[in-house]
């Protein structure tokens, strides 16, 4: 995996039609730095260290290996790890084993590293958890103690609430048949800094990757929800007139109630077209810092 390259934030971009074609002393050199991520093993590889092994400087790598891929180096490098520990996960069926097998240093780096699923994915488990296997992590955080829960293919639960013991209890509520539910504070531990960061107002965003089981309703309303920019609000009605269901905002309201990832899918940026809050899984006090917390960050 690239480490430490700030130069692009890793996304894709469109590519330029008039973009003067490569030369075939440039496809090769870009071809060359495929072959060297593909081959590395571990997580040692710096966006330097790539550009000394091909002799060019790092400025000149990032610039071409994007124009010629339509990536940079680290996306590259981040999208074939990915691939390659779900092809672990495929095969072996256990976390440990596909996130050193996709040279992962540690389940953590599996959360820090992977892609946002915008989409959601589609329902990796039956009904209740049946066949999952669980880790959790709890800490502090401004709106009281926090729980983030995952399986191997990302957050499928996170809670808020005062007592350990409490919310510990609405994780295995939620996922009454899952084969296992184990704490695990480290192999959390970069998706639970991630959220006390968001909410201590230090990142305006969190993008994790989310393992969430939905209708394909729950699916189009949380697709409004992650939609909607942080410091702004639309009502029920407004998201359901957007799904081309006028009516439909009390389903609408039910959906944001089933939302088991509250706050990296931000319901709380649901209200009544009235002006009042409406509901919230964690509370209306919580709900009202929220809203009042990334208003006032002005993003």
């Amino acid at each position: 995996m690239l480490q430490s390259m700030d130069m692009e934030d890793g996304q894709a971009p469109k590519r330029d039609s008039d973009a003067p074609q490569a030369s075939r002393q440039q496809l090769d050199l870009v071809t060359e730095a495929c072959e060297i991520i593909d081959a590395q093993e571990g997580e040692g590889l710096t966006l330097t260290d790539l550009a000394d092994r091909l002799g060019v400087s790092s400025w000149h790598l990032q610039k071409l290996f994007k124009r010629v891929t339509g990536v940079t180096p680290k996306a590259y490098a981040a999208e074939r790890r990915g691939r390659l520990f779900r092809e672990e996960l495929k095969s072996h069926g256990r976390v440990a084993e596909a996130t050193y097998g996709a040279g992962y240093g540690s389940s953590s780096r599996v959360y820090e590293n992977a892609a946002r699923r915008f989409g959601m994915t589609p329902a990796t488990y039956a009904k209740g958890g049946k066949g999952a296997r669980i880790v959790y992590g709890m800490t502090d955080s401004p709106l009281g103690r926090l729980l983030v829960a995952a399986t191997g293919r990302g957050i499928c639960f996170v809670a808020l609430g005062e007592e350990d013991s409490e919310i510990e209890q609405e994780l295995r509520q939620e996922f009454p048949a899952a084969d296992s539910i184990e704490r695990d504070q480290v192999a959390v531990e970069a998706a639970l800094a991630a959220v006390v960061d968001y909410l201590d107002g230090t990142m305006p965003h969190v993008d994790l990757p989310l393992d969430v089981q939905a209708t394909a309703f729950q699916r189009r309303v949380w697709e409004e929800l992650l939609a909607i920019p942080a410091g702004e609000t639309k009502s029920y009605s407004e998201i359901a007139e957007a799904l081309g269901l006028g009516q439909a905002q009390r389903a609408v309201g039910s959906a944001c109630g089933r939302n088991p990832v509250s706050l990296l899918i931000p319901c709380h940026r649901a209200v009544r077209s009235d002006g009042h809050l409406g509901g919230y899984r964690w509370g209306l006090p919580r709900k009202e810092k929220l809203l009042r917390q990334e208003a006032s960050r002005g993003l």
